[in-house]
């Protein structure tokens, strides 16, 4: 049984706090599932967000034959821009980094890394951002993991990084035990209270439309859909953060 039912709960008003928000996502719906609830209540307060896309999402259907990369890349880039609008988001002001997905780089010696590093960096400190919204470091996907790392690197080259928090997206149907906080991560969990964002957030998910069934990309028998069982975790009134603990 994971622990995330157990944290402490927080109401809809913390988000007052958080001031401008970017929201980086691996893959087009990783916004709209881990922080959509969050994001559209920021977007309620009147609260500036924008957003970055790290890869090109074209991997959840490598065998259609019907679609291109660069038609399914197309896609997915757009459902992401719609899924924005319906959190009440500009998508006019977001970064697609067109990173490649499943190979997201994560080391400074990898080809990208660098680069991608600098744009996130440039694109936090042109917004002003106070706040960022990234993965759980150990979220069970490695493009989740690379993009936690890109971000680290990013808010190193900052001399006032924005303050950040963690979100969950295959934590809630992958997380082994060694992928759940501890003492040495020095964070703390808790639960956001999104009930009166959870519509949009839905909406926002349903947006994706290639990656829930019927789907789009519909001549690839292998390709990836987000299960009932998975899209449960995001019907809930409640979304997962992990921040930095007070000292």
């Amino acid at each position: 049984m994971l622990p995330f039912d157990k944290y402490p709960v927080r109401p809809a008003g913390f988000v007052a706090a958080l001031g401008p928000t970017v929201v980086v996502a691996p893959h087009p719906d990783d916004e709209a599932l881990g922080c959509g609830g969050l994001l559209a209540l920021l977007r309620q307060a009147g609260v500036p967000v924008f957003a970055v896309l790290v890869s090109d999402g074209t991997m959840s259907h490598p065998n259609s034959a019907l679609f291109s990369a660069a038609a399914r890349r197309a896609v997915r880039e757009a459902e992401f821009r719609h899924a924005l609008t319906l959190l009440g988001i500009d998508e006019t002001e977001s970064l697609l980094l067109g990173l490649p997905d499943g190979r997201v780089p994560a080391a400074a010696h990898e080809p990208g890394f660098a680069e991608a590093a600098a744009q996130l960096r440039d694109f936090l400190e042109k917004h002003a951002a106070a706040t960022v919204l990234v993965p759980w470091r150990r979220d069970p996907h490695p493009d989740h993991r690379a993009t936690s790392l890109l971000v680290q690197a990013a808010l190193a080259g900052m001399p006032q990084p924005p303050r950040r928090l963690e979100y969950l997206v295959w934590a809630w149907e992958r997380a082994a035990p060694d992928d759940l906080p501890t003492a040495a991560d020095g964070v703390q969990g808790f639960r956001l209270n999104v009930e009166a964002g959870l519509r949009q957030k839905q909406r926002a998910i349903a947006a994706h439309r290639s990656q829930v069934a019927p789907g789009v990309f519909t001549d690839d028998a292998d390709g990836f859909l987000l299960a009932n069982e998975m899209l449960a975790h995001f019907a809930a009134p409640y979304e997962v953060f992990f921040e930095a603990a007070t000292p």
